[in-house]
């Protein structure tokens, strides 16, 4: 029996007793993180908000075993947020569609959450109208043409059912239902709705598709209203990607629970503390970037240096080697050895030990 089957569905209930100590100090933590970040002056406030939004893009598609790539994200939500980080990267239409909604939902937190939004959020993370090779309602709710909609996994012919979402023809109902809810006042905090937000939309299953990533937008768009402000310094769904294991069991135990949700909402809570955690993390890297270039500040690069510097700064995945210079900064072989050892002369550079057949290089950061 699955939660919305029950008596009273979906008149949530909780225990204050159990939640109040630790609401109050994920509030806490919350006006702090706040409060350091707005300190800041603008350009290393802009690189934390750059950074942090480029993560929960990433982070929340990698839960759907989805990977975008990071230089594409980065590129497409500095431009929508008029922030200059030189040369920006081709956007292909999907990340585009991802970092649309996414910013939608957290800049635009404060205007209503209608139908028509979620229908144009779904069009933008779909917009071939197809999931991988798999044709998919776009823009509307499904309508069971597919049968019912479940959550399942292991191999074809022994497939585990998760969870079975309520019937199509009941969608109307529900998702209007939901809607009035999350736009009415509450008497009760708003990260609290912020995760039952994410629980309802998530139980309902609207979509075809995309349901998960929507859910979490929905809930960084009541995290946005938790803290009146559009300034994202901290990534639900990165952590979420850390947990997704105990996220996915603790989704499924609820919605095979009854009415009483104080154990996600217990979760949601500790989860989103270890989420500001992970932002003294990206803290910490803005302001390492601001020491660098505040110590090779009048430092003659050429512009290939200066970009390829940036995509180290930016967190370089793997090892940066002489060919992958060459293939980043669209140059010769000689040329990437030639700026390489420009680098290592003054200092900016260093040889990792030796390890592998290629030899290949890191920042020095101190």
């Amino acid at each position: 029996m699955y939660i919305y089957e029950h008596e009273g569905w979906p008149a949530f209930r909780w225990s204050d007793g159990v939640l109040s100590a630790p609401l109050a100090a994920v509030r806490h933590r919350q006006g702090r993180l706040i409060g350091r970040m707005e300190a800041l002056g603008f350009p290393l406030r802009s690189e934390a908000l750059l950074q942090t939004l480029t993560e929960d893009v990433l982070k929340s598609s990698e839960i759907e075993g989805e990977a975008l790539d990071k230089e594409q994200v980065r590129s497409s939500i500095a431009r929508r947020l008029g922030l200059d980080i030189g040369a920006l990267a081709p956007v292909d239409r999907d990340v585009e569609g991802v970092v649309e909604m996414m910013l939608d939902a957290t800049q635009r937190y404060d205007q209503p959450l209608t139908k028509e939004r979620l229908f144009d959020w779904h069009a933008a993370l779909f917009p071939t109208g197809r999931s991988g090779m798999t044709r998919i309602k776009v823009g509307a709710w499904r309508d069971g043409s597919a049968g019912p909609m479940q959550v399942v996994s292991g191999p074809i012919g022994r497939e585990r059912i998760h969870y079975e979402a309520p019937a199509a023809d009941r969608l109307d109902v529900e998702m209007a239902r939901f809607l009035a809810w999350f736009e009415a006042p509450t008497e009760f905090d708003p990260v609290i709705k912020a995760a039952l937000a994410h629980l309802w939309f998530v139980t309902i299953h609207p979509f075809d598709d995309g349901n998960g990533r929507i859910a979490r937008a929905v809930a960084d768009m009541a995290l946005a209203r938790s803290e009146g402000s559009p300034q994202r310094f901290y990534s639900m769904s990165a952590q979420i990607r850390i947990e997704r294991t105990a996220y996915y069991e603790m989704l499924e135990a609820t919605q095979k629970g009854d009415m009483d949700v104080t154990p996600w909402l217990a979760w949601f809570l500790a989860c989103l503390g270890r989420a500001f955690e992970g932002a003294e993390a990206t803290l910490a890297s803005v302001m390492a970037k601001a020491r660098f270039w505040e110590r090779h500040r009048d430092a003659p690069f050429n512009d290939r240096q200066r970009a390829i510097i940036n995509r180290l700064l930016n967190g370089f995945e793997g090892k940066l080697t002489s060919s992958k210079w060459a293939l980043l900064a669209k140059c010769s072989q000689d040329t990437a050895l030639r700026d390489i050892d420009d680098l290592m002369a003054r200092g900016v550079l260093a040889k990792d030990a030796a390890g592998g057949r290629s030899t290949s290089y890191s920042l020095v950061m101190v």
